[in-house]
Parts: C-alpha cells; structure tokens; sequence
C-alpha cells in the first residue's frame, strides 16, 4: 500500500472516531514538527505524573528514615508489575500503529481490546503472587525484620490495586498508536494531580480522616489508578471507538493477541530486567545501611524526573517508527531516530548541569539527616552526566520494537544491565565504595550507548536493504 492510500486509511479511521483534532498524520506531517507535536503533550502529562513518586517520597520521608529506606525497597518490586504492563503497551501500540500504516484499522481494533483483557489477566497474577509472598521478597532484597511491616502496609494496597494500571497504561497506547498523544498526556497529569492532593490527606490524616502513614501513599496511588482507568475505558471504548464494546472482536483474539505477545513478551521481559537490575543494585547498597538505601531510592526517582523527555519520546517515537514501517518509509524512520538521539543529548547535558548546581538544595529538601542528604548529593553529582547515553540505549531499544525486532531489543536490555551496568557498579564498589559504585554506572552507560547506536544504524541499513529489494 502506498505512503498516500495508508495515510488517507488513518485519516478515515480519525474522521470516524468522532473526528479526533488531537490526532497527527504520522505518515506526511514533517518529521520534527511531527514528533515535537507529539511529545510536548506527553511531557505535560509525566510532568504531573512522574511527580508523583518525588511526592510520595518527599511525604514519606517526613515519616522518618525507616518509612523512606521502606519505600525505596518497594521500588524494585512494584517497578516490576509496572515494565510488565510498559511492556505490554510497546507491544500493543507496534501492532496497532504498523496495521494503522498498512490501513488495516480493523486489526488495529481487535488488538486494542486484546491488550486491555491480557494486561488485566498478566497483571493480576503477578500482584497476587506479589501479595502473598510480600515478607519472603523484600528478606531476600535485604530489608530488615523491623522494616517488614512498614514494607507491608505499603505493597498491600499497592498490589490489590495494581490492575487497574491497565486502563491508563495500555488504553494510552492504543491512543498513541492511533497518533493521538494530548489525551494520554491528560490521563497521566490529572492521575498525578490527585495523587499529589490525597498523599498528604491519606498519610498525615484531615478531618475526620485518620493518619495511616505510608499505607495512605499506596491508597493515595490507587485512587489515581481508579480514576484513570474509568476515563480511559471511557475514552478508548465510547468516545473513539477505538476497541470493541462487545464480543466481536473474539473472532481474531487468538490472532491480535499472538502479533501482541509476540512484541510484548520481550518487551515486557526486557522492562522487567530493570527493576531486577534495580533489586541486585538496592541490595549492594543495603550493605551501608539505610541510609544508604534510602538516599539511593531519592535518586532513583530523580532519575525518573529528569529523564522524564526521554521517557515521553520513547512512548511517541515507536508509533512514529511503526506506523511508517508498516507503510514501507524507512526515510522517515531513520530521520526521526537520529532527531530523536541528537536532541536526547543537548538537552540531557542541559539537565545535568541543572542538577549539579541545585544538589545541596535537593539533599536538604528529602532529607534532614546529614548522611542521606551526602549521599544523595553524591548519587546528582555522577549519574545524571550518563542520562543522555541513557537515553540514546532507552530510544534504541524502542526503536527496535517499533520496528517488530523484540529479540534484539531484549538483547540489548541483558548486554546492557548484567554485562555493562550491574557488574562495572560491582566492580566500582569493591575498590571504591559508593563514589566507584556511581562511577561504574555511569561507565556502563557510555558503553552501551556506543553499543546501540551502532546496531540500529547496522539494522536500519538492513531493514533499508530489504524495503529496496522488495520495491
């Protein structure tokens, strides 16, 4: 199908979906403009969302040090029930944005109301399994006996309510898919904005609500969820019409949901290595105690904070990529990856040196204890200078299950993790302690970065080949 038919075969899908203003014509629309036009949402929305987790351990920490080194070790774990839904998502906006290219909106249809009903399944397991053995995983994380129930009262909620993480997250890529990136930026801002308001309500009481310290984090969490999930099901399935209402799609479950596994397996799998990434690296740091963990944990979401771009363009660059894929414009997809890599450098530089200049600022303000607030001031001072290589391995690996290469992409998540960052963390910690642990991660970094890059410039070449062959 041609570049022009696919992209009239969109158009028609947006003029029947009440026509949808939010929508962009990824197959035509300028390349730059199109994934700013894409992204800015999308950093609106995580702004609101991603401030989440520093509210959460910014009300936390007011609890004391134990509550913050109990959150930080939840990280890990709830990290886990989350890349697994990331994952499925990838999986779904690949499918659906590639049959969009090739003008196919009633696959891209029945994929979207699959995905919904595998995450709710995938998810629940896991967060039951999560519930039940909450003491056993967090005894072998490291977490001490008296931090179990402050670990408890924390996950049990969080785990219960963790389902309806698949309205927000998998209804939002289905609405990226189809191009539309303002109204999962609204999904994601106002799920953020109710968090930030009910966390100090929940946790230090109001009124006639008690004060249930970091068990209303996690109640504060859920609510968000709720809300999120009842609008976007709302969205997605009435307003857009963009997954079924009723039993039809039963007819091509097996075959919408073996082309979403087939991407959101490893993509699921590759996401989850992160937060078991995280675990090994959270357990090397519980050897200096817990301050040591809970500094680490402050740093880890300032690291979500300020890779917060990153993280938007690798959710509005894969449908990019996927919807010209499937409509043959390698071009366009290799322009959009190197724009996408140049700008992810400049700007994570300009973030770092922000960084290094508000440390001592940033310390005082999630810690009182001297000791934390060092090693938080260390954490600023070393990471974030490889957030920008970062970046370069997160879009790679997005890229390349945008263009429906899994396998590499999880490849890629094991070289980087178990043979670049964890080991050279290790390995900078036994000769230099938390300076070579930090020092090691950022080292693990540019390896990987110089890794992906070459890759994809070998796949694409690839990929480039065959598209020619086949034309």
């Amino acid at each position: 199908m041609s570049r022009l038919s696919a992209s009239k075969s969109v158009n028609s899908l947006s003029m029947t979906n009440n026509k949808n203003k939010n929508q962009i014509d990824l197959l035509e629309d300028p390349v730059g403009q199109t994934l700013k036009q894409m992204t800015i949402p999308m950093i609106y929305g995580m702004i609101l969302l991603m401030t989440f987790n520093l509210v959460d351990t910014f009300f936390v920490g007011l609890l004391g040090t134990q509550p913050l080194a109990a959150i930080s070790f939840t990280f890990p774990i709830t990290f886990t029930v989350i890349s697994l839904t990331i994952g499925l998502g990838i999986g779904t906006s690949a499918v659906i944005a590639k049959s969009l290219g090739k003008g196919d909106s009633k696959f891209a249809k029945c994929s979207g109301t699959s995905a919904l009903i595998l995450g709710a399944i995938v998810v629940g397991l896991l967060s039951y399994c999560g519930y039940v053995f909450t003491d056993e995983i967090f005894t072998l994380l490291g977490a001490s006996e008296e931090l179990l129930p402050i670990i408890s009262d924390y996950t049990d909620y969080w785990f219960l309510g963790s389902v309806f993480l698949i309205g927000p997250m998998l209804g939002n890529s289905i609405l990226r898919a189809s191009g539309d990136t303002k109204t999962p930026s609204v999904v994601m801002g106002v799920g953020g904005i109710i968090n930030a308001i009910l966390d100090p309500i929940f946790i230090f009481g109001f009124g006639p609500i008690e004060a249930m310290g970091i068990k209303g984090a996690a109640i504060a969490t859920l609510v968000s969820w709720v809300v999120g999930f009842v609008y976007i099901l709302y969205v997605v399935g009435y307003k857009r019409q963009l997954i079924h209402t009723s039993l039809v799609f039963i007819k091509t479950f097996g075959q919408s949901s073996k082309a979403i596994l087939h991407i959101g397996l490893p993509a699921a799998g590759a996401n989850m290595l992160t937060p078991i990434a995280a675990a090994i690296l959270t357990a090397i740091v519980a050897t200096y105690g817990d301050s040591a963990v809970a500094a680490f944990g402050v740093g880890s979401r300032i690291e979500s904070i300020a890779c917060l771009v990153v993280l938007a363009m690798s959710m509005t660059l894969p449908p990019f990529i996927s919807q010209n894929f499937g409509a043959g414009n390698m071009q366009r997809v290799e322009e959009g990856y190197k724009t996408s890599v140049k700008f992810v450098l400049i700007w994570q530089f300009i973030i770092y040196a922000i960084l290094v200049l508000l440390a001592p600022w940033i310390a005082d303000v999630f810690s009182k204890e001297q000791e934390v607030a060092d090693i938080i001031k260390l954490f600023i001072w070393i990471m974030p200078l490889g957030y920008g290589l970062q970046g370069i391995i997160i879009l790679t690996n997005s890229s390349f299950n945008a263009l429906h290469k899994p396998m590499v992409a999880l490849t890629l998540s094991v070289i980087r993790l178990f043979i670049c960052y964890v080991p050279l963390t290790y390995i900078g910690c036994q000769l230099y302690g938390l300076e070579g642990f930090f020092l090691g991660g950022l080292l693990g970094n540019v390896l990987m970065a110089m890794i992906s890059y070459r890759l994809f410039a070998k796949q694409f070449d690839h990929e480039n080949l065959e598209t020619k062959a086949a034309s």
